[in-house]
């Protein structure tokens, strides 16, 4: 039978959900859906639940590896430029770059939509860009939800959120354990701002339509551009060079910057030595500094000040690792060393 046929409820609508709305969303977001889809997936969108079947093949034991995530307080600068359709990738991103950092693969996602009322447009919007992010990542988009929720959300607004699975065999989880003095840590170029600090950013901006349509020449283009340009997805370039070199750890810079981040992923008594004149800091960075007058140390504590991951090897499969990231498009480079120390970041 159709999905939604003969389904609605006039007193439901009166309170503010149109259950048939949700059927248009649907439907006008089928196409985007449909350009995730994997070998691995056996049921179409609008079920209750997204089957996958997994392929470990050569797998002695497969494990999977999950992550979730939102998008924040980014979304306030989708609703004032009006701009929906790349606010998923970021949704993906946030999910999948995390769980790559132990080596495991994307196998699928799911999305959660939340709004104050439901414009099957504005839903397709949102999902087309979900769907783009699953692409760049290999995944596939086999389900999600949208909650209408009049008097909860504002009629204008919605939060967005995400769920990813992977695939590792145990053998291959990266252990940041191995690293040691000496080590190496590679930059992997971030976009921008990616999805963290917003919060900071909008009071350091004081955000609105109007100044977000402002031209910096610093950025080459309007400040609303440039904080609404998509996070990164490092998927493919990690699991090429995952092929290319054995890598010791893996930290995804998200919230907490520099500072927060990077200690995950480094054994007890090891610590990061990077050079700040080392570090390839994005204008859009600076610009926020400036403007905020915000210490650097409370910067690098914040934002990933252009590195959006970073990598850690031996000395001598540097020039390999370097490689194989450029051969992938990355915009790649030695952002430091390991050192014996338990500070956890050293930024001089």
């Amino acid at each position: 039978m159709e999905h939604g046929k003969n389904s609605f409820s006039e007193s439901y609508k009166e309170a503010g959900v149109d259950v048939t709305a949700g059927y248009q969303a649907v439907a006008l977001m089928k196409q985007h859906v449909a350009r995730t889809m994997t070998a691995g997936v056996l049921d179409g969108i609008g079920g209750f639940g997204g089957l996958f079947a997994l392929n470990v093949k050569g797998m002695e034991e497969p494990v999977l590896v999950s992550g979730t995530d939102g998008v924040g307080t980014k979304l306030k600068i989708a609703f004032l430029m009006n701009r929906h359709n790349t606010v998923g990738i970021d949704c993906v991103a946030m999910c999948v770059n995390d769980i790559i950092c132990c080596g495991a693969k994307p196998q699928c996602f799911l999305d959660y939509i939340a709004c104050g009322k439901n414009v099957p447009e504005r839903i397709a919007d949102i999902v087309s860009g979900v769907a783009e992010g699953c692409v760049q990542a290999g995944a596939a988009l086999v389900g999600g939800e949208t909650a209408e929720m009049p008097g909860f959300y504002p009629e204008d607004e919605y939060d967005l959120a995400g769920f990813a699975v992977g695939i590792v065999d145990k053998k291959k989880i990266l252990k940041p354990e191995s690293q040691k003095a000496g080590d190496v840590l590679i930059a992997l170029a971030s976009s921008g701002v990616h999805s963290n600090g917003f919060s900071l950013v909008r009071k350091v901006f004081a955000v609105n339509a109007s100044n977000l349509a402002r031209h910096y020449d610093e950025l080459g283009t309007t400040l609303g551009e440039a904080l609404l340009t998509p996070t990164k997805i490092y998927v493919k370039a990690i699991l090429n060079l995952l092929d290319a070199v054995p890598v010791k750890a893996i930290s995804h810079i998200t919230g907490g910057g520099f500072y927060e981040n990077i200690p995950r992923s480094l054994p007890s008594g090891i610590s990061a030595k990077i050079r700040r004149s080392d570090v390839r800091v994005l204008p859009i960075f600076d610009l926020i500094a400036k403007n905020g007058r915000i210490p650097e140390r409370d910067m690098f504590n914040t934002f990933n000040m252009g590195v959006g991951m970073i990598v850690s090897v031996a000395p001598e499969d540097v020039a390999a690792a370097l490689a194989s990231l450029k051969a992938s498009g990355e915009d790649a480079y030695v952002l430091g060393t390991l050192v014996e120390s338990d500070e956890g970041v050293i930024i001089e």
